[in-house]
């Protein structure tokens, strides 16, 4: 004989506290939730409206500067410190969860074009017009230099290496240099054009890449003599950020309104163009996971891009906000500074909709579970244009209509010219390889 006994164990369906929700027997059995798909679809509806309505994205601004802002630079160890360099020459230390100016000192004559910390965090570099590399204690707030190196080139750029004691300068050359010395250890020059903008790669710390005025990228290896190749592109490069995660990528802000991903082992063709933006693209900086980039551009716009998308996912304005000169990316991954040419540096969420501060366990997992929802259901046509809808001013939308139209001319023309010539005698030229004219090794 068979006897069924019925077995309760309170601390199934009781509850501790008062404050506790009750506990909900559910069966997941699909057969009994025919309704399952459209309650999600409308769930993930809502929720993608609730998103673009609590998008807030500007978090401050630190004001202070009397000149534009020129360079921003992180400490590689306390995230709440942030230095910035102006057109005047004046260097400002900045406490960003308070947003106050710490330190403040007129460290060049004319604009500060460079600013890098070293790798423990103890000393900073700056680098001016004046031709002058200076090096700052952060240890104690006296306002002289520890040690200052006299160039015999005018400078346009820094980058400290990450694991050494070795830094690299820009300008009429490329050159190495090493802490404790007064004289580069190592010239680098490619033809007679000079150079902008230089960066070291954070993974494969010898390498290195520098934009020049004669329209080209160049890459260096400090293990080498001279440079190692030179991709040269339709128009000119004004700054290179490596990815932090990919030793072999890095991402060019360009002057044609466009970025260009590259892969060191294939420089022919970009791995990918990155469009959007109505504005020479002057700046640009990864996040330290390497998914995303920021850029910054003379359209009065900041972009965050997904590495391997070619449009951008989100754009940043704001009625007063000028050029922008300088953009970077915080190493935490929240936050996103940005200098522009109205004396201001701007701090941004990097995810606009985001909550910030703690969050309790139950809205954590709401949270997470909301964000499944908009990814399950992403390619649906009315919440793919909600999610992609953004507001811009007005001259954006403007010059975005303008280049659409500009465009779509030029592939009706080219089509035109295809149907009424010889079969093969107009190629089809992939977008890709539109913007890069040669490469040299």
């Amino acid at each position: 004989m068979k006897v069924k006994v019925i077995s309760r164990n309170p601390d199934e369906y009781l509850r501790e506290t008062k404050r506790d929700i009750h506990k909900v027997q559910r069966n997941y059995d699909p057969a009994l939730h025919p309704l399952e798909a459209p309650r999600e679809y409308a769930r993930a509806m809502n929720s993608v409206k609730l998103e673009r309505i609590f998008a807030k994205p500007f978090l401050g601004n630190l004001d202070g500067h009397r000149d534009g802002v020129s360079c921003l630079a992180k400490h590689p160890e306390t995230l709440s410190f942030l230095a910035s360099g102006a057109y005047d020459g004046e260097i400002k230390f900045w406490d960003l969860p308070q947003r106050i100016c710490k330190r403040s000192f007129q460290a060049h004559d004319g604009c500060v074009r460079g600013l890098t910390f070293t790798p423990d965090g103890k000393n900073m570099l700056s680098m001016g017009d004046d031709k002058t590399i200076k090096t700052w204690s952060m240890e104690n707030e006296q306002e002289d230099p520890t040690n200052t190196i006299l160039s015999k080139t005018v400078l346009l750029s820094l980058s400290h290496q990450r694991s050494q004691n070795q830094f690299v300068t820009c300008g009429e050359v490329c050159q190495l240099w090493e802490h404790g010395r007064n004289e580069p250890i190592r010239s680098y020059q490619w033809g007679v054009d000079s150079l902008h903008h230089v960066s070291f790669n954070q993974v494969e710390t010898n390498l290195l890449a520098a934009c020049a005025s004669d329209r080209s990228v160049i890459l260096y290896d400090t293990r080498d003599s001279g440079p190692v190749r030179k991709v040269v592109m339709k128009l000119k490069a004004n700054s290179v950020c490596w990815n932090p995660m990919e030793a072999f990528n890095f991402t060019v802000a360009n002057e044609d309104f466009n970025l260009y991903t590259f892969d060191v082992r294939q420089m022919r063709v970009p791995a990918n163009v990155h469009m959007d933006h109505v504005g020479a693209v002057v700046s640009v900086d990864y996040s330290p996971t390497g998914k995303e980039f920021v850029s910054g551009s003379y359209d009065r716009t900041v972009r965050i891009y997904e590495a391997h998308k070619g449009h951008s996912r989100e754009v940043y304005h704001t009625k007063r906000m000028q050029k922008l000169s300088v953009v970077s990316w915080s190493l935490d991954n929240k936050y996103i500074m940005s200098g522009s040419d109205e004396m201001n540096i701007r701090v941004w969420k990097a995810r606009a909709a985001e909550k910030l501060g703690a969050l309790k366990p139950r809205e954590k997992a709401a949270l997470n579970y909301h964000q499944a929802l908009r990814t399950k259901f992403a390619q649906h046509p009315q919440i793919k244009r909600i999610a992609r809808h953004r507001h811009v001013p007005k001259h954006i939308y403007n010059a975005q209509k303008e280049q659409h139209a500009m465009r779509d001319k030029a592939k009706r023309k080219e089509g035109n010219v295809r149907k009424h010539s010889k079969k093969g005698a107009v190629p089809f030229v992939p977008e890709r390889k539109k913007h890069v004219i040669r490469e040299h090794e």
